[in-house]
């Protein structure tokens, strides 16, 4: 049946997502109300499992089948609600508060529509792949069924990885991928890993701990191209062309190194939220954060809409963290379900660094550039605080050598 023609097959809460986040505001609602209905619509099986472990999988020789705690239908089955899973969001009408669905298992173009009472944005963010970067040579571990087919691939023996990226995942992925068995190299366009988010005289002891495992960690470049080769013995390579970045400001070529020749390149290039939706929706987005929510409700800017996790922002920040999901997805069951409640309190979570070679612990809303100050320094130690305008603390970084690695 086509869209326009269509019956409209259902009026209660309509969740987009079936990540943590999705999953979340169904367990909240749930424990709060049996019998409302809910359909929760997503692009994959909407098997539930724990995106985090995603980074530490490899070395601990977990397929991406031990990962999944419930599948898809036993969980909805087990939750009682409708899961459309293999299927489309086409399209948003918040007039007629109805969504536009394709199946992944109908032959042809035929879109059902479905009407909600209250919807839930929880469609996350999925991973940036710069032009030099193509999808089709490159891997990520966003989602568990690429992470999947990635195992499968290093599951044949030792192997030489490239990853570009040095944000949190990259450098988690580095270390779990160097204590698999696997040849690692780490590229960014920074100096030092996670220089996006703190202070040098931080970062630079997690370079040197990430290069004291035997990671070859390669900062201040830029990879221009990657392309697919066959080597003497006709075994399929990589070859990784990248340069060192110019510091002068009137030079805008690189200058190029040796290619890197490996077996497989993952992009850990940070996150974006798709617009289509959001945009089809009515819902105020912004590209950089994605979905706008109020701070208090979590409902976006368009009647009856709310919007979690990785795909929404608060206060002009992304929430891209897994720890405030379980507060957030009560808020709104509270809110959908007219229940009193005092509101979401957001607060930064605890930011964990979960690589054994050195711990790192940040809280707050770090940020590279600004007034940080050391609090306490040793060659074991680090402290350091980030301070406001009118010298409060934002964020602080507490940065510990392992006992193994102290001399």
């Amino acid at each position: 049946m086509s869209a326009e023609n269509s019956e409209v097959l259902n009026n209660g809460i309509v969740i987009i997502g079936a990540g943590l986040a999705g999953w979340h505001v169904i367990d909240a609602i749930r424990a709060k109300d049996t019998e409302i209905p809910i359909t929760l619509v997503t692009a994959d099986s909407g098997d539930r499992y724990h995106k985090p472990m995603l980074t530490m999988a490899i070395s601990q020789k977990k397929s991406a089948a031990d990962l999944v705690r419930a599948s898809g239908s036993d969980a909805a089955k087990k939750a009682q609600i409708t899961l459309l899973a293999n299927t489309q969001v086409t399209d948003i009408d918040p007039v007629s508060q109805t969504v536009h669905l394709c199946s992944a298992t109908q032959s042809d173009d035929t879109l059902t529509t479905i009407g909600y009472a209250k919807m839930v944005l929880a469609m996350g963010a999925h991973p940036i792949f710069p032009k030099s970067l193509p999808e089709d040579l490159v891997w990520h571990v966003n989602h568990i069924e690429r992470f999947g087919q990635l195992q499968e691939k290093l599951a044949t023996g030792s192997q030489h990885v490239a990853i570009v990226g040095a944000g949190m995942v990259g450098t988690e992925i580095a270390e779990d991928l160097l204590k698999a068995g696997h040849k690692v190299t780490l590229i960014d366009l920074n100096d030092a890993p996670l220089s996006q988010m703190l202070p040098a005289k931080a970062t630079a002891r997690i370079a040197q701990a990430v290069k004291s495992q035997g990671i070859n960690f390669l900062g201040g470049y830029q990879v221009s191209a990657i392309t697919r080769i066959s080597d003497s013995s006709e075994v399929e390579k990589l070859k990784v062309d990248y340069a060192v970045l110019s510091s002068d400001a009137d030079k805008t070529d690189a200058e190029p190194i040796e290619p890197l020749i490996v077996d497989h390149v993952i992009a850990s290039t940070g996150l974006t939220v798709d617009d289509k939706l959001p945009a089809a929706a009515g819902v105020e987005f912004d590209r950089r954060t994605g979905i706008v929510a109020d701070a208090a409700t979590l409902r976006t800017n368009a009647a009856h809409i709310y919007a979690i996790g990785d795909c929404m922002s608060i206060n002009g920040v992304a929430c891209r963290y897994v720890a405030p999901l379980r507060a957030q997805a009560a808020t709104i069951a509270d809110d959908i379900l007219g229940h009193e409640h005092s509101g979401y309190d957001h607060k930064p979570p605890m930011i964990r660094l979960k690589n054994k070679a050195i711990s790192v612990m940040v809280t707050g809303v770090p940020q590279a550039v600004g007034n940080w100050q050391v609090k306490t320094e040793s060659d074991d130690e680090l402290i350091m605080d980030l301070l406001d305008d009118n010298d409060a603390v934002s964020a602080t970084v507490t940065i510990k050598a392992p006992a193994v690695l102290k001399v």
